[in-house]
């Protein structure tokens, strides 16, 4: 069959069988890395088999429920034409963002550049999304509002969640970080902050898991996005959680200095954040971009954190965008295949455990408290299907010709066009 001509599986049409499909093991209960089966499609939803579909041979196409993109910034996306990251750094990252977004980021500047993020996830065939938002006032004020509008206009489409992104520091400012908190409890956020050394960080873990305990609110961390094998600020938050009994959901990002710092502390560490329950979540992509770079220097280290440590210890591991073509990373597309693919060469997924696949799916779901994505019956037929029949052929390939179905139809995949937002790029 012609791969780019899939039958119509909609809600009004008659069933459909999906015939020698090649499917992650793990997705379906198996303990191979790949599998041959089929998928019967109708209504809309995958079906248990039906002996009035209609068969489709698929070739051993490689398939996928919609992937969940955990991490990722959709209020910075796309402004690294107007705020480029002159020297690759973290601290050139930060201080480009904080020159632009007060002066740029009004509603009508955030909702183009967010909703073009979204369609670019959606024609790559992401199925949910959390975004952290800045939220220092009163940048709150503007980012809150309209996310609520777009998460509902895209309700159908993505399911949207939001964490709040504010420093540690913010908590200094009880006022402030309070009625940030009030802005997330009210729209059903995720409270979240970005922790590194300081003086007063004991009492701002402590400030803010009150605030969370206050609002039942689950809570999203940046943690030590550095080099630095000093710095060690996951220990404190693990053992905050184990102090207090927090039960609702913790995610921990980046944890970059686990990769620098004694692998006997790294390793400690992360027997306490098995103990916290802690869900973590590596973003490969932009901290390999920014991590160890020092200008005529070739980087020594790749920045991604200690993935196969954290699995061995029953840790739930997912992976993530991050940032897109803004300053912290300029790059990216917000396609989740990208993201298996440079995830497995950075991390050496392969050569490992054959259910990796589930950390760009049903793990960071589990994370989120997302809807688990399933190749289940009476899952949705929301399914990313690749010219591929094997790993290597899958990440040998960008998959530009992948297929992406949405209640078992072929959606249109046209990504937008870089000039939309030209309008947007003009020095002020």
């Amino acid at each position: 069959m012609d791969f780019m001509a899939l039958p119509d599986a909609g809600p009004d049409a008659g069933p459909v069988r999906l015939e020698n499909l090649t499917i992650p093991g793990c997705l379906v209960g198996e303990g191979e890395s790949l599998v041959s089966a089929s998928l019967t499609l109708a209504g809309g939803n995958i079906v248990e088999g039906d002996p009035a579909a209609s068969a489709v041979d698929v070739g051993r196409a490689m398939v996928f429920p919609a992937f969940v993109d955990m991490h990722t910034h959709l209020d910075k996306g796309h402004i690294w034409a107007r705020s480029p990251n002159l020297d690759g750094t973290f601290d050139g990252a930060i201080n480009a963002v904080r020159e632009d977004a007060p002066a740029r980021w009004n509603a009508e500047d955030l909702r183009a550049r967010m909703e073009f993020a979204l369609r670019s996830a959606y024609a790559h065939g992401t199925g949910a999304i959390r975004t952290h938002l800045d939220s220092h006032a009163p940048q709150d004020g503007i980012s809150w509002p309209l996310f609520a509008e777009i998460r509902a206009e895209w309700a159908d489409r993505i399911a949207l969640q939001a964490a709040c992104l504010v420093s540690c520091e913010y908590l200094d400012t009880p006022e402030d970080f309070h009625a940030t908190a009030d802005r997330v409890a009210a729209a059903g956020g995720v409270l979240g902050m970005v922790t590194y050394p300081t003086p007063n960080l004991p009492a701002q873990i402590d400030g803010f898991f009150a605030a969370a305990l206050e609002r039942g609110l689950s809570v999203d961390f940046h943690v030590d996005e550095t080099m630095d094998p000093a710095v060690n600020t996951l220990r404190d938050i693990a053992a905050k959680v184990i102090e207090i009994g927090f039960d609702a959901p913790v995610v921990v990002g980046h944890l970059c200095s686990l990769s620098t710092m004694p692998e006997a502390e790294a390793l400690s560490t992360l027997d306490l954040v098995a103990k916290a329950g802690l869900h973590a979540v590596s973003l490969p992509m932009c901290n390999l971009y920014l991590q160890d770079r020092h200008g005529g220097r070739t980087p020594r280290n790749r920045g991604i954190t200690l993935v196969h440590e954290m699995k061995a210890r029953g840790i739930n591991v997912a992976f993530a965008s991050d940032n897109t073509r803004d300053p912290f990373y300029a790059y990216g597309d917000m396609d989740m295949i990208e993201v298996m693919r440079e995830a497995t060469r950075i991390g050496h997924l392969d050569h490992a455990d054959p259910d990796w696949a589930h950390a760009f799916l049903t793990n960071p779901a589990a994370a989120c408290g997302f809807a688990a994505p399933s190749l289940a019956p009476g899952a949705p037929a929301d399914l990313v299907i690749c010219k591929a029949r094997s790993w290597t052929e899958l990440f040998a390939r960008p998959q530009t010709d992948r297929i992406v179905l949405r209640a078992g139809r072929a959606i249109e995949r046209t990504l937008p066009d870089y000039a939309e937002l030209d309008h947007l790029m003009e020095p002020i």
